[in-house]
């Protein structure tokens, strides 16, 4: 999960094999954001109305459109020292960097609390479950045991909507980039899920919708992948392309 305003799953290069030797499959780890729920990345699609207002009464008497952009500005700033080694950073981060900027002085901590609390809650409401996805999980965890590996800015987010689609008791383990302080691509998020779980890379399959941190990631840590792309946006082999989450069952039938 980034909260900003764009998000791009596209790569053109060519990717290991998804049949690559191993054990049995016993583990399915799911990516969370665009994979088991659908979201907006945030900008205009979203209402920070509240957001906008708790920002005023602060002291920073910005325009609405004013305010989303510099938002926009003090996330961009984060994820931009992210993409250069995949260190995790927080919502915290953000709105503290936010408020300073907006303010011109360092903000209360209760303050940024109170803004990231109040900005996360219109977030989210930008977050949709995915229609079946409950009943689709209760029957992969019949038969497999399963795990979310997410990248999010916040220790809460991710298992928060798993408990209100009624599934979290459904997952072994949730491993977020926040807690590892490592983000996807980077191999230790990876390692993480799989101590936490006690499983060998070749008892798991990572399924997800972005091809460096669901894809390319987990097979260089030994996981066999399979990605969700449907309209074959990269040059993977076909068996390892899932045109919907649903084609799930089916594709780990094969591969066991």
């Amino acid at each position: 999960m980034t909260l900003r305003h764009s998000i791009s799953n596209g790569d053109s290069r060519r990717s290991e094999d998804v049949t690559m030797p191993g054990l049995r499959v016993t583990h399915v780890l799911f990516d969370f954001f665009g994979t088991l729920v659908d979201y907006s990345a945030g900008g205009a699609e979203h209402d920070f109305a509240r957001s906008h207002d708790l920002m005023r009464t602060l002291g920073a008497p910005l325009a609405y459109d004013e305010f989303l952009a510099a938002w926009s500005k003090a996330s961009a700033q984060f994820a931009m020292l992210s993409d250069i080694d995949n260190r995790e950073y927080s919502m915290t981060d953000i709105g503290t960097a936010f408020l300073r900027d907006v303010l011109g002085r360092p903000p209360a901590r209760a303050d940024v609390d109170q803004l990231v609390r109040t900005y996360l809650s219109e977030w989210n409401k930008g977050v949709r479950h995915l229609p079946g996805i409950g009943d689709l999980l209760t029957a992969l965890a019949a038969e497999y045991r399963l795990a979310v590996v997410s990248n999010t800015q916040e220790a809460d987010v991710v298992p928060g909507h798993l408990e209100a689609m009624g599934v979290r008791q459904l997952f072994d383990a949730v491993v977020t980039s926040f807690e590892v302080g490592w983000r996807k691509p980077h191999p230790t998020i990876y390692t993480a899920a799989l101590n936490e779980l006690g499983i060998a890379p070749g008892a798991a399959v990572f399924v997800g919708d972005t091809y460096e941190a669901d894809y390319s990631g987990p097979l260089q840590a030994g996981v066999r992948s399979l990605l969700i792309d449907p309209h074959s946006q990269v040059a993977i082999p076909h068996e390892a392309r899932l045109s919907s989450i649903f084609e799930l069952p089916a594709r780990l039938a094969a591969l066991n």
